[in-house]
């Protein structure tokens, strides 16, 4: 167990934010089992409510082949929780009227506007057609603009994108501008705007911010969000002064389920890469996090600093899905980082709109996202919390972290 103030958050009795401690501990207890049965290395746990720590806890090793603990500097590998972060600076240069959500994503990357839409057939002979609607700016946002990953194993033009160097992660070589070349060149999965698929499009949000911005992303995020919020440890990429505090990666073992090392899995960490990639290249720290969650809980602002407007927050965490459709009834269920019945999506995060239906306890507009290790934040402005757990096992659907904290969150509150 660790407590510090490195996320500038004071410390309190849970219950004088309406917590019990003894419920509290029933998390702890639970989340302790995983690191007992050796399916975790080890895990980190911030609950904050009102902006004051309720819970700080950690359990197990950050590596635990070299017996090292996890402290409250550990840097782990956020991937996707990358998507939230990139989404804030784009909508900061939307708050600045540098584009509106209607736009064309082609006003700023010209070969989108040439991308054929895939209407049958197989990888080696699709047929493809015209896109009958242009992908517009909200599309990125929403994972609606017909892109898609090359690990899902689910679709001919996901085996294209594997062909094109592209299963997890890009090829090497490519920056930013030349990944989002690349993605425009294969076929898209659908009309933008007709569905929903778990996709690379916050990568290519990214590369728009660069385009309107004149900056790289992660100089942007840089000099935009992480010093001005005070989060020195999040980048893309551990340099070698802090490699020392980088946390392990582990894999599931398919039928034990047992975490075992998985170096093979990283790619390239300690390394700047050639493409910042806002949609999963991010390392972060437990509190360099909590305060972008504080930052958004308090809607766009953090110890003075303002990032967005309170009414651009709530917009960005209301659902953007046509018809104010749930991602069941919108998307394809291919991916495990939130549930789907009663979950719609907004502008970078997903967004809780029933929780009876989700079978899930939760608050209606509560939102937030995961990532591949199955690192998992959620801000819920109806209960006025913020819960941000990091551990560094993949794949992130192998156990029901996000589901059980927030159950045992609720349980845990007795105001």
């Amino acid at each position: 167990m660790y407590h510090s103030a490195s996320h500038g958050l004071p410390f309190v009795d849970a219950s004088e934010v309406g917590m019990s401690a003894e419920r509290l501990a029933r998390i702890e207890n639970h989340f302790r089992s995983y690191v007992d049965e050796s399916l975790l290395s080890g895990w980190a746990l911030t609950i904050a409510r009102e902006g004051k720590i309720a819970l700080s806890a950690s359990c197990g090793l950050a590596d635990r082949e070299n017996n090292k603990p996890i402290t409250d500097d550990t840097i782990y590998r956020i991937f996707s929780m990358t998507k939230p972060i990139t989404a804030v600076a784009a909508m900061m240069l939307w708050e600045e009227g540098k584009f509106e959500l209607h736009d064309h994503v082609s006003k700023f990357i010209p070969e989108f506007g040439e991308s054929k839409v895939f209407l049958g057939g197989t990888f080696l002979k699709p047929m493809l057609g015209p896109q009958t609607s242009a992908m517009e700016m909200w599309h990125l946002f929403t994972h609606t603009a017909g892109l898609t990953y090359g690990f899902m194993y689910s679709h001919p033009v996901d085996e294209l994108y594997r062909r094109a160097g592209m299963e997890w992660g890009f090829p090497r070589d490519l920056d930013l501008a030349g990944v989002c070349s690349l993605l425009a060149q294969q076929p898209l999965l659908f009309q933008p705007g007709s569905e929903w698929n778990y996709s690379t499009s916050i990568d290519v949000l990214g590369r728009v911010v660069e385009v309107i911005s004149g900056q790289r992303l992660g100089d942007f995020l840089h000099d935009r969000i992480f010093a001005p919020l005070g989060m020195s440890d999040t980048a893309f990429y551990c340099p070698e002064e802090k490699a020392d505090r980088l946390s392990a990666l582990y894999l599931a073992h398919p039928k034990t389920r047992l975490a075992k090392r998985g170096d093979a899995a990283d790619r390239g960490t300690k390394k700047l890469p050639a493409a910042d990639g806002g949609g999963g290249g991010l390392v972060s720290t437990m509190p360099d996090y909590v305060r972008f969650a504080e930052m958004l809980r308090r809607g766009g602002e953090f110890n003075g600093v303002r990032l967005l407007s309170p009414r651009t927050v709530n917009y960005m965490a209301s659902n953007h899905l046509p018809g104010n459709a749930d991602l069941t009834e919108f998307g394809r269920p291919l991916f495990a980082e939130t549930d789907y019945d009663g979950v719609g999506f907004g502008l970078g995060m997903s967004v809780t709109m029933d929780p009876v239906a989700t079978k899930t306890a939760g608050s209606v507009g509560d939102f937030g996202w995961g990532g591949a290790a199955s690192t998992w934040f959620m801000v819920d402005p109806v209960e006025d919390l913020t819960l941000t757990f990091m551990t560094q096992l993949m794949p992130s659907s192998t156990h029901p972290f996000r589901s059980q904290l927030k159950q045992m969150v609720h349980q845990a509150l007795i105001d």
